[in-house]
């Protein structure tokens, strides 16, 4: 008969295996849940970036037509108290450019009644051009309203290009009708300006107006999204009875992307923008990271899943125990000849207890010249150090196992990298620490991807120079530096003179090789090891040059400029040389005599180099200088 103490060792087992069993599940069950909850953060993270986005969005949409507003009222009252004769048209002529002081305005113009062009600031003969086709012009001339009314986009006759237009009715003195004036935004202006935000590379930002007309939209050089009419998407549908900003989740009709986007309705003016990133964007790097995290969880379950199950097996061979540690014995053995991977054993005294075959391929010596040696010969002298702490932290009992990677000699390859995992290993009789268990892999393949991938992190892919991250933490890393130790730092910005003529002539593959070009120079000007040239933006590069004066800077600077200047490379829309050319500022710094940061010297190399723009390009200007240095040669 079986006691009760007797069936509780016999369903030993079967608990411990419903114990497996059931951690196993709480663990997937809290990974699967934890998952949930990061993705959701994730998105909800992603709906703030979104909404904080189209709040600058509507606020620069905002103010934009708010200044094209303001100078409308004022223009339409000018002309409605001093008439539209032919010697107010000649002053307002005069009068016009001066009101064409920001660059969100394309043109101004002013028509008669007739729709005939009265004035404008676009450079053309006018004298036989007509808009009274416009809807614009003929929604004035049947309607009394004064507002300003903003129409859809247009082709401009002035320019070609796709503008956003705002205009007023002009009355005479009884209330009729005498004329529109317009005032024109570039649709390229919104383009350039949503270029500023990291939306992600499928990411959008669009400005459209209450009808569902595509106003502009990044990412749309070629206009070719601009006058779209979206208004049976459902974004618009039911329009009336949304609010006048939510978060809105949708496939987009121009190019098929699922998208999480915020959208903002102006409080003046019957517009709306649309903030939107890609929600694979979004979702991509918590992919990545659940992918990791699911395989770890995956592996730690197979691991306690096998752990259980040796457990519930070791309960049910507990007599077998002795014989148990003889097969895992020839079973280690077994494993260390069949792997690629060299297993050693090292005794207290450092020398190699065993060695197993794949030593051959990982060191060039055979088991037997490397048994009774030392387990630390052929190791670098710069990691020996490490190396000895090491394994001497294993035997002294203050770590049982530990990781690293080394250099080691190879009889016939010279010199690898490698990748050690130590055990200590213990005394059957006693428990005490007898030696250590090594596992050592060839990775010098593996390392010199990752020595490759860290260096694309750091490169631009077009020029080879710095890229703008890393060019950034060196800046801050040299103003400590020069902080430290009293030494002056210097920093040039290049910027290609109209490189978008440049692009839109010759297009832009020739663009990059001009990019490219201007690199080779800058890689040639930079010989100290100290100096770092970089792109730092489109057409704008920088060199930093650490414990370089002014003079030293001026030198560099005007070096690059001369060389891409004699490289002749044509340039028919830059006058007066038409070659490629490049305006150049620079500025010094002494920061152990400032609290201010790095900012400070790239805001003053910034400063120069509009300074050299607004002397007429093709010139170095060092901060705090009038005249430029040396001035260019005719």
């Amino acid at each position: 008969m079986t006691t009760g103490r007797e069936l509780g060792k016999t369903r030993l087992p079967l608990w411990a295996a419903g114990f497996v069993i059931l951690t196993c599940f709480a663990i997937l069950g809290l990974s699967a849940w934890r998952e949930w909850e990061t993705r959701n953060a994730d998105l909800k993270n992603a709906e703030i970036d979104v909404a904080n986005l189209a709040h600058s969005l509507i606020q620069h949409a905002d103010d934009t037509f708010e200044l094209v507003d303001t100078i409308l009222v004022g223009l339409v009252h000018r002309l409605e108290i001093d008439g539209t004769g032919p010697d107010t048209i000649t002053k307002l002529q005069a009068y016009l450019p001066t009101r064409k002081s920001s660059d969100r305005i394309r043109g101004i113009f002013v028509y008669d009644a007739s729709g005939q062009w009265l004035a404008t600031t676009e450079r053309l003969d006018f004298s036989k051009l007509n808009n009274s086709d416009r809807e614009y012009f003929q929604r004035h001339r049947d309607s009394p309203e004064m507002g300003t009314l903003i129409g859809p986009p247009v082709k401009s006759r002035a320019g070609g290009q796709w503008v956003v237009t705002a205009s007023r009715r002009i009355n005479d003195a009884d209330g009729g009708f005498a004329g529109v004036a317009l005032l024109t935004i570039d649709v390229g202006y919104f383009v350039k300006f949503y270029e500023r935000f990291d939306i992600g590379t499928n990411g959008s930002a669009s400005l459209l107006n209450d009808s569902g007309i595509m106003l502009a939209r990044s990412r749309d050089d070629s206009g070719a999204f601009v006058g779209r009419d979206l208004s049976n998407a459902p974004l618009f549908k039911g329009w009336e009875s949304r609010p006048a900003a939510a978060v809105y989740y949708f496939k987009s009709p121009l190019d098929g992307v699922q998208r999480l986007s915020y959208y903002q309705r102006s409080s003046r003016y019957p517009l709306m923008v649309l903030a939107s990133k890609s929600r694979d964007d979004v979702l991509a790097p918590w992919r990545q990271a659940a992918a990791a995290r699911t395989t770890f969880v995956l592996g730690l379950v197979l691991l306690i899943a096998v752990i259980g199950f040796y457990l519930v097996r070791q309960l049910v061979q507990r007599q077998r125990t002795a014989q148990a540690l003889v097969v895992n014995e020839a079973n280690f053995r077994l494993l260390a000849e069949q792997s690629s991977d060299m297993v050693t054993r090292i005794g207290l005294d450092n020398r190699l207890l065993y060695v197993s075959p794949s030593c051959v391929r990982i060191t060039g010596w055979s088991s037997d010249e490397l048994l009774s040696t030392s387990a630390l010969a052929g190791i670098h002298a710069d990691d020996m150090e490490r190396v000895e702490q090491a394994i001497a932290a294993l035997k002294n009992g203050e770590a049982e196992e530990t990781r690293f990677v080394y250099r080691h000699r190879h009889r016939d390859k010279g010199e690898i990298w490698a990748e050690a995992a130590l055990h200590v290993t213990l005394a059957s009789d006693s428990g005490e620490i007898d030696g250590v268990v090594a596992v050592v892999r060839d990775i010098t393949e593996q390392k010199g991807l990752q020595d490759k991938l860290a260096s694309l992190a750091t490169t631009d892919g077009l020029t080879g120079l710095v890229n703008r991250r890393a060019f950034d933490e060196r800046l801050a890393e040299e103003w400590a530096r020069a902080r430290r130790d009293g030494t002056q730092l210097s920093l040039l910005l290049i910027d290609v003179d109209h490189f978008k003529k440049f692009n839109d002539q010759y297009g832009h593959l020739a663009g990059d090789g001009c990019l490219r070009a201007l690199g080779r120079i800058l890689s040639t000007h930079t010989k100290r090891q100290a100096d770092v040239a970089a792109r730092y933006g489109g057409e704008e590069f920088a060199v930093l040059l650490p414990n370089t004066g002014p003079e030293g800077c001026a030198e560099v600077g005007e070096g690059i400029r001369k060389a891409l200047h004699d490289l002749a490379m044509p340039h028919a829309q830059s006058p007066p040389s038409r070659l490629v050319t490049a305006s150049v500022g620079g500025a010094t710094s002494l920061p152990s005599q400032t609290t201010a940061d790095c900012s400070t010297l790239v805001g003053a190399a910034d400063r120069a180099l509009y300074a050299a723009k607004d002397n007429g390009r093709d010139r170095l200007v060092m901060s705090g200088q009038v005249v430029p240095w040396p001035a260019r040669s005719a």
